[in-house]
């Protein structure tokens, strides 16, 4: 790295490092840690020992190597890039910024607090942290005055806008913390036990904060499956991105720890740390977007020749195509673990609309993944026979659609679970997209063989949601039920996964068969039955289940043990896939004997 490279990472890093000091000040109280300004103290320049003092004095210390750096940044620019302005102008343009904010801090300690000047000190450190960021992505990355860039694309507008939505958060957050205002409801995730609170006041600029909390999360995570899935050379862009949105969810997590502990300084603390962190890192990520020299910023183009096809069919197979983008046959698989788990958790059938409501929401929820997990896997179900069929391959719906309709139904079937059932169930149906399309999709399903059994856990939600659903809460049932469908999904799989091993090969997908070979994958189909076996007994005593239901699991389970036996010994392809579509009539039967043991008079009732 060049000298000028140097100073400009330096001089970034030691600005988010300045803010996140800012943070400890905020979150300690110790903003007046320092009673006079610029000194210290009166008559002192350095504190007299006292722990408040000592952290402000540290900000203030940091502020001035930082300003130092920022100078020395933007003295380099202009001897060395004074012909290509798109970098000397925000290099120069940090000067003015960093002193301003000096001047502010100093407001701040004399106005003692006061919000407005509070919050115009924070929009200033952003202006001044996204400028400095700037400069040096430019300074690392090339000048785009110069040539080299390439024309911003779809993903660096989004990345953008998704920077500046994050930034109106980070402004409204500011003012919320500086009012006072972050206890004015102490019921997280709900305000005052209600999703829509009573407005007025503290209350609506707390709603405010909520909301686009909610939306801004939608936009970092939309902004992360993008990145994913541009060219080769987005590696960077990958990396911010995925950062990104492991930072925002550590902010939602600090801010409800902000609620649930009462502003404890080290809750306090973390939030605005990790605000700062978050900003930065959007910012580097629109900056790199932007200056991306080579590639395509959307991979995997539709063929331009077809790219209408979506376009062009009536609304009968357009609806048809989006029908179909939400699998509905897994769909309904899913739901039938949902309401044994329902009238095992209240020991009766619960009402009709309970029922209802929440088989429609979780039907939306693994619609939403079904969806999201198509947009990624496109390039893929292209390659294998059985998925070319599918809306994205064979171009009935394009890309960006896919992607979007994944995400409004995301976000539908959270409101409608939280607003019809309760805020637990919709958060375990959220939760099951997100492990879905992070976890096993964008992560396991193309780099380890153990994908599908890791991956099956977003599968076995379904039943954690039902319970909750009744009781408000997950019992230790409900986990047995959890884990009932978690050690069955491999099997079930796997006996799939044998019959079109071929087409995962040529996918470059590392499925058991494709790596391990036949011969391993029936051996541990075997061992999973057995597990799966021992699973479903486990809920005998933990879930109070009678002889309707260990009748039931004794015979269906010893005939899944027994066919996978004979799959181990008999490589037959016609075994594996007789296991397959067994594995569904097992499930649906041992999940409907839970059911009728729940309801009957000879099933022993959970109390």
């Amino acid at each position: 790295m060049t000298r000028l490279q140097k100073l400009a990472v330096a001089s970034a890093a030691t600005t988010v490092v300045l803010f996140t000091v800012g943070g400890l000040v905020r979150g300690t109280g110790s903003g007046l840690g320092c009673s006079a300004w610029p000194v210290c103290e009166p008559g002192r320049l350095f504190p007299s020992g006292a722990l408040h003092s000592l952290i402000e004095f540290s900000h203030r210390a940091v502020a001035f190597v930082a300003i130092v750096l920022i100078a020395l940044t933007a003295g380099g620019a202009w001897r060395e890039r004074r012909a290509h302005p798109s970098m000397v102008i925000p290099a120069l343009t940090a000067v003015p910024l960093v002193l301003a904010q000096a001047v502010l801090g100093g407001i701040v300690v004399l106005s003692e607090n006061d919000p407005w000047w509070v919050t115009a000190h924070f929009v200033t450190a952003m202006a001044l942290i996204a400028d400095v960021v700037l400069v040096a992505a430019i300074a690392v990355r090339g000048d785009a005055a110069t040539g080299q860039a390439r024309p911003r694309g779809a993903f660096a507008r989004l990345a953008a806008f998704t920077t500046g939505a994050t930034g109106l958060l980070l402004l409204v957050g500011t003012y919320v913390r500086a009012s006072g205002s972050q206890l004015v409801f102490t019921d997280w995730p709900l305000m005052d036990g209600r999703l829509v609170p009573a407005l007025g006041g503290a209350a609506t600029v707390m709603f405010v904060h909520r909301v686009l909390a909610a939306s801004t999360l939608l936009l970092v995570t939309w902004t992360a499956i993008r990145a994913r899935t541009l060219a080769v050379d987005s590696r960077d862009m990958v990396r911010l991105s995925t950062v990104a949105l492991l930072l925002f969810v550590g902010q939602i997590l600090s801010g409800a720890a902000n609620v649930w502990t009462r502003l404890r300084p080290w809750a306090v603390v973390l939030h605005v740390a990790l605000s700062v962190l978050i900003w930065s890192t959007l910012v580097a990520l629109a900056a790199v977007a932007r200056l991306q020299r080579t590639g395509r910023s959307d991979a995997q183009p539709v063929e331009p020749e077809r790219a209408g096809e979506a376009d062009r069919g009536d609304l009968r197979e357009t609806i048809g195509a989006y029908v179909r983008l939400t699998k509905p046959r897994i769909v309904v698989l899913l739901l039938i673990t949902t309401v044994p788990a329902m009238i095992l958790a209240g020991g009766r059938l619960p009402s009709v609309w309970l029922v209802l409501a929440t088989l429609l929401g979780g039907s939306i929820a693994a619609g939403s993944a079904n969806a999201i997990n198509m947009y990624l896997d496109r390039d893929i179900d292209q390659i294998m026979r059985r998925t070319r069929s599918r809306p994205l391959p064979a171009h009935a719906v394009t890309p960006e659609r896919a992607l979007g309709f994944g995400f409004v139904l995301g976000a539908i079937s959270y409101l409608f679970l939280s607003i019809t059932v309760n805020v637990l169930a919709a958060t375990l149906s959220l939760s099951a997209i997100a492990f879905y399309v992070f976890v096993y999709t964008m992560w396991l399903k193309r780099t380890s063989v153990q994908n599908i059994v890791i991956g099956g856990a977003a599968g076995a939600v379904p039943a954690l949601v039902g319970w909750a659903a009744v009781t408000g809460t997950v019992a230790a049932p409900a986990w047995i039920l959890f884990a009932i469908i978690f050690m069955w999904t491999p099997p079930h799989f796997w006996a799939l996964a044998m019959r079109y091993q071929q087409d995962y090969a040529a996918a470059g997908v590392p499925m058991l068969p494709v790596v391990k070979g036949e011969d391993e994958t029936r051996r541990q189909i075997f061992l999973y039955s057995l597990m799966l076996f021992g699973t479903t007994l486990l809920l005998v005593p933990i879930g109070r289940m009678g002889p309707v239901y260990l009748s039931t699991a004794i015979v269906l389970g010893g005939v899944f043990v027994y066919r996978a036996l004979r799959l181990w010994r008999d490589p037959a392809p016609a075994r594996a896939w007789g296991l397959f579509k067994y594995s569904i009539v097992y499930l649906a039967a041992l999940f409907g004997s839970v059911a009728v043991d729940a309801l009957t008079p000879l099933g022993r009732r959970v109390g």
